[in-house]
C-alpha cells in the first residue's frame, strides 16, 4: 500500500475494547488513555483526490473507560482532548489563501454508552448503542474544526469467540447524525493471538460507508483541511499490539493501511495507549 489513511476512530486504541462484544464483569472497570499524533498532511482522498490549503496536524489525546454495572451490561466513556494546527502554505495553495495559520486546543465529540451480552456460549453476541455529543469546536479563519457539529448516535452489533489465546470478533452499526450531516455505515472486524508470553497481536478491517443523506453545508475553509467534514468514508486493513505488563497495566500500539477513502486524510497516523485494570 502506497499511502496510508488517518482514521481516528480506527488507531484509537479503545477500539479494543469499545468494539469488543465482550463486557467487563461487574464492578470491574477498564481505562486508557492514549494519543495519536498526525503531522502536516497535505492531500484528502476524493474522486479525485484533492489537497488541502495548508499543512494540517491534528493530534488527540484520548481517555476511554468502560465500567461494569452487571456481568452482562457495559457502560462506556470516551473523552478525545484535540490539538489541531494549520501550518505553511502547500505548494498547490492559492495566491490569496482562503485560511489562515493557526492552532487551536480544545474538547473533540465526548461519547458515552452501553453495551449488554443477549448471548454467551462458544460465540457470544452483543449490542451496544453510543451517543456522541455536539461538543467539538470550529475556528472559522483556519478551517481547523475538533469535531462533528452534530449529534450522533450509533447502534452497533457485536459478535466474538475466544480460542485460547486466539480470539476473533466483528462488528455491524450505523452513525445517524442530526444537522444534516449525512450517515454512515460502519462494519468491520479483528483477528488476535497471544504471539508470546506478554504481547498480543491484532489485525483489523474496518470500514465506514456514507449514505450521502445529508445536505449540510460545510464552509470552504473547513473542506480545505478535511477535519469532520460530511460523507467522509474510508476503508482500512491494519494492525494493533498489546503488550502486558502485569495482570492490570499494559501498552498498546496501533497503525492502519487506507484501500480506500473519501473526504479523509492521506497521511500515516500511530497510536500508543497506557491502559490499566481496577
Amino acid at each position: 500500500m502506497k499511502k496510508f489513511i488517518v482514521l481516528i476512530l480506527v488507531l484509537s486504541i479503545s477500539n479494543v475494547y469499545s468494539q469488543s462484544p465482550w463486557t467487563q464483569k461487574k464492578g470491574k472497570a477498564y481505562t486508557q488513555l492514549s494519543f495519536t499524533s498526525i503531522s502536516g498532511y497535505t492531500g484528502l482522498y476524493g474522486d479525485p483526490d484533492y489537497p488541502t490549503e495548508r499543512k494540517i496536524s491534528d493530534n488527540t489525546l484520548q481517555f476511554f473507560a468502560e465500567y461494569g454495572l452487571t456481568d452482562k451490561t457495559s457502560i462506556l466513556l470516551n473523552l478525545p482532548f484535540k490539538m489541531v494546527k494549520a501550518g505553511d502554505l502547500t505548494n498547490s495553495a492559492n495566491l490569496t489563501p482562503l485560511t489562515q495559520s493557526g492552532s487551536e486546543s480544545s474538547l473533540g465529540n465526548i461519547e458515552v454508552g452501553i453495551k449488554h451480552v443477549f448471548s454467551q456460549k462458544k460465540w457470544i453476541f452483543s449490542g451496544q448503542f453510543n451517543i456522541e455529543a455536539n461538543s467539538g469546536n470550529f475556528y472559522a479563519n483556519s478551517g481547523l474544526r475538533t469535531g462533528y457539529d452534530a449529534w450522533s448516535f450509533t447502534p452497533l452489533f457485536l459478535t466474538g469467540r475466544s480460542f485460547g489465546k486466539t480470539y476473533v470478533q466483528g462488528f455491524a452499526g450505523a452513525s445517524i447524525r442530526t444537522n444534516n450531516y449525512s450517515s454512515n455505515f460502519k462494519i468491520g472486524g479483528e483477528v488476535g493471538t497471544k504471539a508470546f508470553k506478554n504481547i498480543w497481536l491484532i489485525g483489523f478491517v474496518d470500514i465506514s460507508s456514507s449514505f450521502k443523506n445529508g445536505d449540510i453545508t460545510i464552509p470552504n475553509t473547513n473542506q480545505l483541511t478535511g477535519l469532520y467534514v460530511n460523507d467522509q468514508e474510508y476503508g482500512a486493513v491494519g494492525i494493533k499490539a498489546i503488550g502486558e505488563i502485569n495482570k492490570n497495566f499494559g501498552v498498546n500500539v496501533g497503525f492502519g493501511g487506507a484501500f480506500s477513502g473519501n473526504n479523509v486524510p492521506k497521511r500515516a497516523a500511530i497510536s500508543f495507549g497506557l491502559y490499566h485494570k481496577f
